[in-house]
């Protein structure tokens, strides 16, 4: 029987919470509080370079070449510092576990620092300025040694007061810390608001040192605005340093709320410090602090003291069965309350079999009389695109009034089904800020839904064919370095490398600062470490389709590299990838590829004849040829020949030479054997797209798969 024991957690669980919702406090007293675990990703906003990593926050890239950048990560939900007509500004505490990794030793400099910030949407600059935001309060965890700011070494924490210029300083190789080891670090921050006492104590122990490394008063009135935003920035200056954050912890309150966290005083239950990753055995949280009470009494006692000691034996006998009845009497509730809610649960579960919970538990998930009233029950009117397998309908949250897009699964039964499960289950461990964010789920009435945030400037496609206005030069550039940059986190940071097989121009979001956000992964495919993918029937969008891909049906990662490519070149000319035109290299109406067309410009030595008219002229000649090589050396017929997505990031940032493209196109061989060896699982799949001649001994295709005559 499981279900006593399923009952007796799930009432601890109701207990604690009730326990949690009276000590957290609430947004009217002041009081915040919350941790890692109590988050979810739609608490967090993440900002420049920042995104998740293997269940950490990470704030900066994680090229393994020299670059600059950087990034926040903020609670999304503004803090109160201030209270009009008050001078004692709030108490805060907050516990954090950080790693400053170097994957070339070589390279140094950079940091990372908790940040009070007067906003929650600019990054500061890379290099010393740690992407600490102007009008920032910071404590600042600093790995380069900068002579413009007075910096003591490449080691130390400091206390940064809308300067760079810290107010406070520690050298941290006086209490044998050492930043750029790669280990995790601790660090407590912690501010009374009626003393004006600031604490900052670093270790690698998980227990608080007894002597902090900063210890003093310092008046921030004068930095702190009645709301601010909490979070972490960090920055790399032509290193190759990876800034991760492991947990964080963050509880505050104002002096004269009942549960105030003063600087000597253990976090409350409600903000103890959770482990972001659970399997990670270092990552404990650390023990509250609390003062230990003794049992002993002394053997002789007078009998005054004795009578005293009768009479408060009863009190508090008194108060104790009081504190019981109380106690059995809310576990009665909690049962009743449980019973009911289980009863109801197990009635739906008849009807329904355990689903996507199973499997992603942090988006919401949504009934489906909510996404049905938020998109006008389907009204066709709304919809806004069609993705793979589904239909994507804008819709509005009646609760929040927040626009989402809605994607409907087209497909019944347990081919739907899988496919939902496939998408969710991706998209469900990436995080990067590139990708389109999931902000939860439906299956109900035997549909399957999936729920994203709105993209204001649509897709990429419409923004380069069906938009009154001309997309600008600048912008383009900028979508192109965030796709390379999503591709290149699916390919070389997921702990299983993430094949999309369907990158194009209408898979590509566009948010208001047309910065783009890779979506759909309804074709996508998890590819484990060291294991050849298995073949498939080819799928996806033709012109986006890497010629191996058609012939073999196996996707890798290089056949998102062809896709890619494929994309370059659609939007440094302006064309789409298949098309019916005269000026195309087809005649009467023929198919015209736009990889072929560029090929044969670039023959002609006149490749920037391939820009976009609209533009007239508005770039760089330099970097749209860049560009167009880019394109090129992408949608190589042979994939070996292909670069990485890693190689083409540096590329498009200028970190890294374009190879030599050969003028005339090459053509991609293929042995009879070895074709027939690569197609021995999927040939039957594909009997209709390829004729092989037994008497052939090499067969030739073109880039688009196509037989050579």
């Amino acid at each position: 029987m499981i279900y006593p024991i399923i009952i007796g957690n799930t009432i601890f669980s109701v207990f604690y919470s009730l326990f949690f919702l009276c000590f957290s406090g609430n947004a009217a007293t002041g009081i915040t509080s919350f941790d890692f675990q109590t988050l979810t990703l739609t608490s967090l906003k993440f900002l420049g370079d920042a995104h998740m990593f293997n269940n950490s926050v990470r704030l900066t890239g994680d090229l393994p070449v020299p670059n600059s950048g950087a990034g926040r990560v903020l609670y999304n939900k503004p803090v109160r510092f201030r209270r009009p007509g008050n001078p004692i500004p709030v108490s805060f505490m907050t516990y954090f576990s950080f790693s400053i990794e170097n994957l070339n030793p070589d390279s140094i400099g950079g940091g990372l620092a908790f940040v009070i910030s007067p906003d929650d949407e600019a990054v500061g600059d890379a290099g010393g300025y740690l992407g600490i935001p102007a009008g920032s309060v910071s404590v600042e965890f600093d790995t380069l040694m900068d002579f413009e700011f007075k910096d003591v070494n490449g080691n130390h924490v400091g206390l940064d007061l809308d300067s760079m210029l810290s107010t406070q300083v520690a050298d941290l190789d006086l209490v044998n810390v050492n930043l750029r080891s790669g280990n995790l670090v601790n660090s407590w921050v912690e501010f009374s608001g009626s003393t004006q006492q600031l604490n900052i104590s670093v270790s690698y122990s998980n227990t608080k040192p007894k002597l902090p490394v900063l210890s003093f008063t310092t008046n921030l009135n004068r930095y702190l605005n009645e709301f601010m935003f909490v979070g972490f920035a960090g920055s790399t200056q032509g290193s190759t340093e990876v800034h991760s954050v492991e947990w964080w912890n963050f509880s505050s309150s104002f002096d004269d709320s009942e549960s105030k966290p003063g600087p000597d005083s253990p976090p409350s239950p409600s903000s103890t410090a959770t482990v972001l990753n659970p399997s990670a055995a270092v990552n404990s949280p650390p023990p509250s602090i609390a003062p230990a009470i003794s049992n002993t009494q002394t053997a002789h006692t007078t009998q005054k003291q004795s009578k005293c000691h009768n009479q408060l034996c009863k009190q508090g006998a008194g108060a104790v069965a009081g504190v019981v009845t109380a106690g059995a009497f809310l576990l009665a509730l909690c049962t009743i309350l449980f019973i009911w809610a289980y009863s109801k649960k197990f009635k739906q579960s008849k009807k329904q079999e355990p689903f996507a919970t199973d499997i992603f538990k942090t988006p919401k998930e949504f009934t489906y009389k909510e996404l049905r009233l938020a998109t006008k029950r389907f009204d066709p009117t709304q919809v806004i695109g069609h993705g793979a397998f589904g239909t994507v309908y804008k819709g509005i949250l009646l609760d929040t009034g927040e626009v989402v897009a809605v994607k409907r699964c087209s497909h019944n039964g347990d081919q739907g089904k899988n496919e939902f499960l496939s998408e969710l289950s991706i998209i469900g461990t990436l995080r990067h800020r590139n990708l389109l964010r999931l902000q939860g789920w439906c299956h109900e009435k035997g549909e399957i839904m999936l729920v994203y945030e709105l993209m204001p400037n649509g897709s990429l496609d419409k923004a380069l064919f069906e938009s009154r206005f001309t997309l600008q030069w600048a912008h383009r550039k900028k979508i192109l370095m965030g796709v390379a940059s999503a591709l290149a986190y699916l390919h070389h940071e997921c702990e299983n490398q993430v094949i999309h097989r369907d990158v194009k121009a209408s898979n590509i979001m566009l948010d208001q600062g047309f910065n783009a956000k890779l979506g759909d992964f309804g074709l996508a495919r998890e590819i484990e470490q060291n294991k050849s993918p298995d073949p498939t029937v080819a799928a996806g969008t033709m012109g986006y389709l890497a010629p191996e891909y058609l012939l073999t049906g196996r996707a890798s990662e290089k056949t998102d590299v062809y896709s890619f490519g494929a994309v370059v070149l659609e939007v440094a000319s302006g064309r789409r990838p298949i098309e019916r035109e005269a000026a195309g290299v087809g005649v009467n109406g023929q198919r015209s590829s736009l990889v072929d067309w560029a090929w044969g410009l670039h023959r002609e030595g006149r490749l920037l004849a391939a820009a976009d008219g609209r533009l007239c002229g508005e770039f760089e000649e330099a970097e749209m040829m860049k560009v167009l090589l880019v394109g090129l050396v992408c949608s190589h017929p042979d994939p070996s020949v292909r670069p990485t997505m890693r190689n083409i990031v540096q590329m498009l940032e200028g970190e890294a030479e374009v190879p030599v493209v050969p003028r005339s196109k090459p053509s991609l061989s293929f042995s009879t054997s070895d074709l027939l060896l690569n197609l021995q699982d999927s040939v039957s799949d594909l009997n209709g797209m390829v004729t092989l001649s037994s008497s052939s001994s090499e067969i030739s295709f073109n880039g688009d798969g196509l037989p050579l005559v």
